[in-house]
C-alpha cells in the first residue's frame, strides 16, 4: 500500500542549482538526512517482493541514480547504482541484499523475499552536474500469524476448582498481535479466582517474528458441560486490522451427583407374573456413579450392585416398594412395582365321561389382581352363557374351554379345558313305510347311543332284501339304518344295535306287499323334528291368536247389541208418546165439531 507524502515536502526533495565546486560537498552532506514527517510508505507482505518507485522526476542532464537506506544510528548504506549514460547497474556488496535487488530504468527498486529486517527508510537519489535530488520511502513489512491452536488442554474440568484450561498459541506474526479468549462466542473477561488470563509474547531473533501465547485458568460450573471455548488472535496487515479464530474445544466437565433416580425396565405400564424386570439406578453427576445400594421388599439391608439389578420370573409376592441410593446412603429414590397375576380353576377339567340323563355341575373360578373377563368356547365356537347340565344329552358332549384375560395387562390370559363325553346304551325304534310304487316297503331302524352302536339286520320268513342297509350321518348320538324289501308273505325284521355298554334287539312284523296294513311313518331327524316343533308352535300361536281375536270381537259385538237394544226402547217410548198425542188431538177435534 502506498501512502502520499505530506503537502509540504522537505527542501532536500526539490531540485536546486549549485556551483560545481559545491557539488562534492552536497553529495557528502546528502549521505545523512534527518527524518521527515509525512513520508511515502510502502507496505509489504513478508516473503513477497517490495517495490519502491523513485518518486522524483528524471531531470535533464541526469548523470546517475542511486538508492540507499539508513542505519538506526542514521548512517547511510548505498545498495544500488545506475548510470544514465552507460546504462549499467551496479549493486553494492551488502550481505543482507545479495541477489535480492533489482533497479529498473525508471529507477524503481525491487527487493525480493521481503524480511522483517527490510523495514527501513530507503532514499532514491538522482544526481546531475549541478544538482542532487532525494526522495525517501518508508518500508513496512507485515506477517499474518498462523491459525491459533489451543494446546495443553485439560483432560477434564472440575466444578468449584480453578485449573488450567489450556494455552492459545499463535506463531510467526509481525508485528505482534493480541489474543482474546471466547466462550460460546462471547469474550471471556478476567474475573478474580474464576477467569485468569496471562499473555506472553516471544520474538524469534533470526526472523524477527513474534509468537503469542495466552494461558487460561478457569473455574467451570455445571452449565459449562457443553460450552465451546475458542481463542482469536488480532493482528495488523497491509490493509489494516484482521483476526484469525482457533477451532472450538469442548471440555468434559465433572460435577457431583445431586439427584438419584430409579427406573423399571422395560418401561411397561404393567408387569405380570413370569416377566423379567431390571431396576436401573442413575445419578445426575458427571461422571455418573458406578455403584448403588438397592433395597428390596423384605430385605433389611441394601444390596450393593452396579447401576442395574435384575429380577427374573417375578411372582406376585414381588409387589412392593423398591429403593436405590448412593453407596454412602446420602441420596435415595423409590418406585412401586405391582406384579399382576391371574389364576383359573375349572371343575371338573380334563376328560370327563358321564351317562346320558345325569347331572354335571361345572364351575370356572377366577382369582386376579384386577377385574378379569371370562368366556366359554365349545368346539371352537364362543358360547353366549356358561354351560350348565341338569340332564346330559348327547349334544352336550364336546370340548369346552374356559378362558380369562386381564385386558389392561398385555399377554396375561389363562385357559383350561373340559372334554365331556356323554355315553348311553343303544335305544332302538323301528318304523315301516310302503313306497309309492306299491312294490316295496322301507324299514327304518332309528338308533341312539354312544359310543356309536353297530347295526345288524336279520329277516325271518320269505322275502328278499332289495338293497343293502344304508345309514344316515351320526349326529348328537343319533342315526338311522334302513333297508328296502318286497315281502311275498308276512316277515319279521330284527334290528340289532350294539356298543361297548349293551346289546339291544328290536323286531318288527311286516305284512306281505299284497296285504294292506297301516304303515308307520319314518321318524324325522332332530333337525326336522325341531322344524316341525317350530311349525307346530307357530300354528298353535296363530290359532290362539285367532281365538283371542274372536273373543274380543264377540265381546265388542255383545256390548254393541246391548247398547242398541237400550236405544231402541227409548225410541219406541218416544214414538208411543207421539201416537198418543195424535189420538188426543183427534178426539179434541171431534168434540169441538
Amino acid at each position: 500500500m502506498m501512502e502520499p507524502p505530506a503537502a509540504a515536502a522537505c527542501a532536500s526533495c526539490r531540485r536546486r542549482p549549485l556551483p560545481p565546486l559545491l557539488l562534492l560537498g552536497l553529495l557528502l552532506a546528502a549521505l545523512r538526512l534527518p527524518p521527515a514527517l509525512g513520508l511515502y510508505t510502502v507496505n509489504a507482505v513478508y516473503g513477497d517482493t517490495i517495490t519502491m518507485p523513485c518518486r522524483l522526476e528524471v531531470p535533464d542532464g541526469l548523470m546517475f541514480g542511486k538508492w540507499k537506506y539508513e542505519m538506526p544510528n542514521g548512517s547511510p548504506v548505498f545498495i544500488a547504482f545506475r548510470s544514465s549514460t552507460k546504462k549499467n547497474v551496479q549493486y553494492d556488496d551488502v550481505p543482507d541484499y545479495k541477489d535480492r535487488l533489482s533497479l529498473s530504468e525508471n529507477y524503481t527498486l525491487s527487493i525480493k523475499n521481503a524480511r522483517i529486517s527490510d523495514e527501513k527508510r530507503f532514499v532514491c537519489m538522482l544526481v546531475t552536474e549541478d544538482d542532487v535530488s532525494e526522495e525517501p520511502t518508508i518500508v513496512k513489512v507485515f506477517k499474518q500469524p498462523s491459525q491459533p491452536e489451543i494446546l495443553r488442554q485439560a483432560d477434564f474440568l472440575e466444578t468449584e476448582k480453578l485449573q488450567m484450561l489450556g494455552k492459545c498459541v499463535a506463531r510467526d506474526s509481525y508485528p505482534e498481535g493480541n489474543v482474546t479468549w471466547y466462550k460460546n462466542g462471547r469474550v471471556l473477561q478476567p474475573v478474580e479466582e474464576a477467569v485468569v488470563i496471562n499473555l506472553q509474547k516471544a520474538v524469534n531473533k533470526s526472523t524477527g517474528l513474534f509468537t503469542m501465547t495466552s494461558s487460561l485458568q478457569y473455574m467451570p460450573t455445571k452449565e459449562d458441560a457443553n460450552a465451546k471455548f475458542s481463542c482469536i488472535v488480532t493482528y495488523y496487515g497491509p490493509s489494516g486490522q484482521k483476526t484469525i479464530q482457533s477451532e472450538p474445544v469442548v471440555f468434559d466437565v465433572h460435577y457431583p451427583t445431586e439427584k438419584v433416580t430409579i427406573q423399571v425396565l422395560p418401561q411397561s405400564s404393567t408387569i405380570k407374573e413370569g416377566d423379567n424386570i431390571t431396576l436401573k439406578c442413575s445419578g445426575n453427576g458427571n461422571p455418573p456413579p458406578q455403584e448403588f445400594l438397592f433395597y428390596i421388599p423384605g430385605e433389611a439391608e441394601g444390596i450393593r450392585s452396579s447401576d442395574t439389578y435384575v429380577m427374573t420370573d417375578v411372582r406376585r409376592n414381588a409387589t412392593g416398594e423398591y429403593k436405590c441410593s448412593l453407596t454412602d446412603k446420602s441420596m435415595m429414590d423409590s418406585t412401586t412395582i405391582t406384579v399382576h397375576y391371574l389364576d383359573l380353576q375349572l371343575t371338573p377339567s380334563g376328560e370327563v365321561t358321564k351317562q346320558i340323563g345325569e347331572a354335571l355341575p361345572v364351575s370356572c373360578t377366577i382369582s386376579s389382581s384386577r377385574n378379569a373377563t371370562v368366556f366359554w368356547i365349545k368346539d371352537n365356537t364362543r358360547m353366549q352363557t356358561s354351560p350348565s347340565f341338569s340332564s346330559l344329552q348327547y349334544q352336550d358332549a364336546g370340548n369346552y374351554i374356559c378362558e380369562t384375560t386381564l385386558q389392561e395387562v398385555e399377554g396375561l390370559k389363562k385357559r383350561k379345558t373340559l372334554k365331556l363325553i356323554v355315553e348311553g346304551k343303544p335305544q332302538i325304534k323301528m318304523t315301516k313305510k310302503t313306497n309309492t310304487n306299491k312294490m316295496s316297503k322301507t324299514i327304518v331302524c332309528h338308533v341312539e347311543g354312544f359310543p356309536k352302536p353297530a347295526v345288524q339286520w336279520t329277516v325271518t320268513g320269505s322275502g328278499s332284501i332289495i338293497n343293502k342297509a344304508k345309514e344316515t350321518k351320526y349326529v348328537n348320538g343319533k342315526f338311522s339304518s334302513k333297508i328296502v324289501i318286497a315281502p311275498e308273505e308276512n316277515v319279521t325284521l330284527t334290528c340289532i344295535a350294539e356298543n361297548e355298554l349293551e346289546r339291544t334287539v328290536t323286531s318288527l312284523n311286516v305284512s306281505a306287499i299284497s296285504i294292506p296294513e297301516y304303515d308307520e311313518p319314518e321318524d324325522r331327524n332332530d333337525d326336522n323334528s325341531e322344524k316341525v316343533n317350530d311349525q307346530a308352535k307357530l300354528i298353535v300361536g296363530i290359532v290362539v291368536g285367532l281365538l283371542l281375536a274372536a273373543l274380543v270381537a264377540g265381546v265388542v259385538y255383545w256390548l254393541y247389541v246391548k247398547k242398541s237394544k237400550t236405544a231402541s226402547k227409548h225410541v219406541d217410548k218416544d214414538l208411543g208418546n207421539i201416537e198418543e198425542n195424535k189420538k188426543l188431538e183427534e178426539n179434541n177435534h171431534k168434540s169441538e165439531t
